[in-house]
């Protein structure tokens, strides 16, 4: 991997990583702290463009230029899945089992139809 490799995912992550932050703060101030409802958002609209990437630029994806910025750096950036397992243990170390459980089963099983949905919204098919 070369220079001008590193620095598409390096800038992609930037991106996603500020991206991150708004779109967390902002579902916060929307709908509270109580339940990480903006990394959940987070994780599952990530998810939902990496579907449609991997249909649009084709999967497996190598390591063309748009899936290096925009997947590995921008999405890998903006997803979430270290705040996703701190934030269900902190749940499951509170005591709020069915939260923590909740938040797991949420994040996995609408993770999987949300990068499904983005597949076929890009027009990849069944």
């Amino acid at each position: 991997m070369g220079l001008a490799s590193l620095g598409l995912v390096a800038v992609g992550g930037a991106l996603g990583g500020m991206a991150r932050l708004a779109v967390t703060e902002l579902t916060a101030r929307w709908l509270g702290r109580a339940f990480p409802w903006g990394t959940l958002m987070v994780n599952l609209s990530g998810t939902l463009a990496l579907g449609a990437l991997a249909a649009r630029l084709g999967w497996p994806p190598g390591d063309s230029p748009a899936w290096l910025g925009l997947a590995v750096g921008g999405l890998g950036g903006f997803t979430t899945v270290s705040s996703f397992s701190l934030q269900t243990l902190g749940l499951w170390q509170a005591g709020r089992t069915a939260a923590a459980l909740a938040n797991g089963l949420a994040t996995l099983g609408l993770g999987v139809i949300a990068a499904a949905a983005g597949w076929w919204l890009a027009g990849g098919g069944a």
